[in-house]
């Protein structure tokens, strides 16, 4: 027998992607973790055994290897249940015991087993469905397999089979429906049973598109399916399906729409319904409902669900006379209620994100209503919580309460896919800290059964250049593996079935929108950016493999868009979405070049296939798309960068787009950072870059060389600035960086979202590289420990649970001397870079360093009208003094110099203020003059 050390145990056993105990294949990988005390352990092997009726095996696995390692046993067979237990050895001879034993389930049905049929009312309305079945001895085990084209709930014995919402979730239904699996053993009985269905149109039966443009894309009435299969233990086997012998009635739920909201009349409710004394004599026969043509495959991604219930903060009274409740967080999800009151009596719950001068913020959900009604059945205290819908929402109108209200009454359902937090970034500066609990609150919401633009007005899509610039910060802040499989199987079928498009929004269900199947930068590149994340943070090599064929797909088309030029000039673009300078109604009016984009992204994608293909070993694949790309940099350069390092678009997100996808090197990428640093300057250091560029403009004057100006960008407060909506009350993401004037009112534009993650993607860059806490190696073996003192910060640190384990990495300051820590999960190795230029590689286990890091001497000379503007906006100080002084005269002169100057230098302060009366002229000198000459 084997020696087992003490300090030495397994951790986090699973098979698959995610999890659940059901798993997708016949041969899932396998990961675990280890926990020790023992310093620098690596794994040398480890142990699996496996239990399968009756019967136990072991496999010996050498190396280090304990991500998604290969199945290493012969292939599950449908439904069945087998026992995990895994030991490790250590290179320093240590031997854990055996981990406790995980359950996985084959939960997939054999080759041609699914025999449910769809059924439904035939109509759209939202409507009950139930049969009855007989249990004739002991039942071993008891699996129901579920689905719909739509959204439903199903019950056995009148009990939920689960606590998941708005099943099966939204996938490309016309070729792809999810099944779900449940085991149902504790609620089967002997003797008469029952199965119960709610059913409901869900996304299948919503109107999608923008305003009058709004229409079905799936066609059909809503129908599920459900299939039962009962094991006995004397080793029969029983099925229940869904067929015409079932009975409908409708439900209590009068309408249901995930845009519109749900209508529910308390008084239509049937006691009992889903149970099996429950007489449906009158109920009518169900009809077989017309779907397309499709097996249902089995869920991947973990469901949707109530995560949290938050309290009301406050119960305002609006100046119309309106009761509203503020949750003091925007959230996603739904209402519950506890209401006493008489019969046929009506509440209406209307739901936004914003108040505007005190009112509910309605104007930017377009065609969502937003609006839950509830109507009492009068029976005494009454609970309701709408399950057919979602809002994205902080403040709820309550229209015709009846009685005296209390705050207690209502409480908020938060919603998402339930997925495990797996990272945090925090620091002392509280507005930053905001800042990043609303990039998480963000994230919560939009990921709900896909990854979704926003949650609250009439979109809530699937748009790919969204999810392209939040990738690494959703791998970073939960476990997103599984859900982003499932989404990205989705791309792959509509990409295929428009050629090799990558349509802008997936699943694609607004055709009627101009250019849905046309190749679009940024977005499109989903396809290579995507799947190239999920193998840096999870090692998930199956995606990267399932993925090469559209990768490569995308990259032709756009190589056939290009020409022979390699210059993708041509065609509709996003370009830098959003910036800043761009008219409310004209989002895409960009400073930075559509073309620069595109091509930019070009390289970037074929750049990324090549990689790909060089660890699937397709060296043919590898050497094509890496001269390609290579081809396309050139291209790039001759065409765009002078050769001093000034781009012919001379924006942020130009020069940032060079830097960061590594166009340019050496001394023009220097060059090319030094201007960028001037115009980051030039724009105040506030933000002056869209969609495209504010995720990368930090990264790029990092990495260049530039700290200090990241630093300042980062912690503005002016608008635009990532702290601007901090500074509003913001508790997300805005999509606009003015979604909310400084007046409060809300922008002017059409289109404007208090919940937008996109511009929330820095946060990849908090964790990275202020933190410090990066992979070198696919899901973080070998982790890169590099932290960035910021002047405007006096600590930052993060944690992430990666697949190894907990890694942590961060610094704090006291007085002159900076403390950097480093937690390294067992198992991995980390390569240590201080700002002094110290480099050390070190094993798992804590780890500390000091050094002297004084922050930088600044001193002050005389300052005038005559100085440089870049001097002033150099020192904050100063700044803030001139600011100030033109405001005492004139603040509608301040607002204009604050937002029109430009900071660059050469120009003197006189220069944008020439025009001034002589009065703000003196006021301005004298602010200067009275600031101390020297400062530390």
């Amino acid at each position: 027998m084997t020696a087992t050390d003490p300090m030495l145990h397994v951790r986090g056993l699973r098979a698959g992607w995610s999890e659940d105990r059901f798993v997708t294949n016949a041969h899932p990988p396998l990961s675990w973790k280890t926990a020790t005390t023992l310093p620098s352990w690596m794994q040398a092997a480890a142990d699996i055994t496996i239990t399968r009726g009756g019967t136990t095996s072991t496999a010996r696995i050498d190396g280090p290897d304990s991500v998604l390692v290969a199945w290493p046993f012969e292939p599950l067979k449908p439904l069945e249940s087998a026992r995990l237990s895994v030991r490790v050895h250590g290179k320093d001879g240590s031997v854990s015991p055996w981990s406790a034993d995980t359950e996985v389930t084959a939960g997939f049905l054999p080759a041609q087993a699914w025999h449910a049929s769809f059924i439904g009312c035939g109509t759209d309305a939202p409507h009950l469905m139930r049969s009855t079945f007989d249990v004739h001895g002991g039942v071993r085990r008891a699996l129901l397999h579920t689905t719909a084209f739509g959204a439903y709930d199903i019950h056995v014995n009148g009990i939920p089979a689960d606590d998941a919402e708005l099943k099966p979730g939204w996938t490309s239904y016309q070729w792809r429906v999810n099944l779900d699996v449940t085991d149902v053993t504790a609620h089967i009985r002997s003797g008469r049973n029952t199965l119960g269905i709610t059913l409901t149109g869900g996304w299948y039966t919503e109107r999608f598109g923008f305003r009058d443009a709004a229409r079905r894309f799936y066609q059909g009435a809503p129908a599920a399916a459900a299939q039962l299969t009962l094991e006995y233990e004397d080793e029969t086997v029983d099925t229940v399906i869904t067929d015409e012998r079932w009975r409908w009635a409708p439900a209590p739920v009068v309408a249901a729409s995930l845009y519109q909201g749900e209508t529910y009349d308390a008084r239509l409710q049937t006691p009992g319904w889903s149970g099996p004394t429950f007489d449906d004599s009158l109920w009518d026969r169900v009809q077989t409902v017309a779907v397309p043509d499709i097996t249902p495959t089995l869920r991947s991604l973990p469901p949707v669900r109530v995560i949290e219930h938050r309290p009301v903060e406050r119960v305002l009274t609006t100046p119309s006379g309106k009761t509203v409740l503020d949750f003091g967080q925007n959230l996603v999800g739904r209402v519950r209620i506890k209401v006493t009151g008489e019969r046929g009596h009506t509440i209406t719950l209307r739901h936004a994100e914003v108040l505007e001068h005190g009112e509910l913020g309605t104007r930017p959900l377009r065609n969502a209503a937003a609006t839950d009604r509830y109507t009492l059945s009068g029976d005494g205290e009454e609970a309701w919580e709408p399950k057919w819908t979602f809002h994205g929402f902080r403040y709820v109108e309550v229209d015709n309460w009846p009685g005296s209200f209390s705050p207690d009454d209502v409480t908020a359902a938060v919603m998402h896919t339930d997925m495990a937090r797996t990272g945090d970034f925090t620091t002392s500066h509280t507005l930053l800290q905001r800042f990043h609990e609303n990039v998480v609150w963000g994230m919560r919401g939009n990921f709900l059964s896909i990854p979704t633009d926003c949650p609250q007005r009439d979109e809530r899509l699937g748009w790919t250049g969204d999810l392209q610039v939040f990738a690494p910060t959703a791998a970073f802040l939960y476990d997103c593996d599984a859900f982003l499989r499932s989404w990205l199987e989705d791309v792959m079928l509509e990409q295929k079935a428009a050629g090799g498009v990558v349509p802008m929004v997936v699943p694609a269900v607004i055709p009627q929108v101009p250019g849905l199947f046309k190749p679009v930068a940024a977005w499109g590149d989903a396809i290579t950016v995507v799947p190239a994340v999920m193998w840096e943070r999870f090692a998930d090599y199956d995606m990267l493999k399932q993925s090469f064929d559209a990768m490569t797909a995308w990259v032709d088309v756009v190589q056939a868009r290009a020409g022979a030029s390699l210059l993708w000039e041509e065609g509709l673009q996003f370009g830098d979405w959003l910036d800043p300078d761009a008219p409310p109604e004209r989002p895409g009016d960009a400073k930075t070049d559509a073309g620069i984009v595109a091509t930019a992204y070009f390289f970037r994608s074929a750049d990324l296939t090549a990689r790909a293909a060089t660890l699937l070993g397709r060296e043919a694949d590898a050497r094509h798309y890496a001269d390609l790309a290579a081809r396309i940099a050139h291209a790039f350069r001759t065409a765009y960068i002078t050769p001093h390092g000034r781009m012919m678009s001379d924006a942020p997100t130009a020069y940032a787009l060079a830097i960061v996808f590594g166009i340019v090197h050496g001394e023009q990428q220097q060059a090319m950072g030094e201007r960028l640093r001037d115009l980051v300057r030039a724009a105040g250091y506030r933000i002056a870059t869209g969609f495209v560029g504010t995720p990368i403009i930090s990264e790029a004057l990092t990495a260049t060389g530039h700290a200090t100006a990241a630093s300042r960008l980062l912690t503005q407060t002016e608008c635009p600035s990532w702290l601007y909506p901090v500074t509003m009350g913001a508790t997300t993401i805005w999509e606009r960086w003015d979604s909310m004037l400084e007046d409060g009112s809300i922008n002017p534009g059409q289109m404007t979202s208090f919940n937008h993650y996109a511009l929330g993607a820095v946060a990849d860059w908090l964790h990275r590289s202020v933190a410090g806490l990066a992979p070198l190696e696919p899901a973080y073996r070998l982790i890169r420990i590099a932290p960035t003192l910021l002047d405007d910060l006096d600590d930052a640190s993060a944690w992430h649970e990666t697949p190894y384990g907990t890694a942590r990495a961060g610094w704090r300051r006291e007085g002159t001397q900076v403390h950097f820590h480093a937690e390294v999960p067992p198992n991995t190795q980390a390569v240590v870079e201080l700002p002094s230029g110290a480099r050390y590689e070190v094993g798992s286990g804590t780890h500390t360093w000091l050094e002297t890091h004084p922050l930088p001497a600044r001193s002050r000379g005389s300052l005038s009208l005559s100085s440089s503007l870049a001097t002033i906006i150099d020192d904050p100080e100063a700044y803030k003094a001139v600011l100030q002084a033109i405001r005492s005269i004139d603040p509608s002169r301040a607002e204009t110099f604050r937002r029109t100057t430009r900071w660059r230098q050469g120009r003197e302060l006189r220069e944008p203020l020439d025009k001034a009366p002589v009065t703000v002229l003196a006021a301005v000198q004298e602010a200067l003059a009275a600031l101390p000459p020297g400062r530390q």
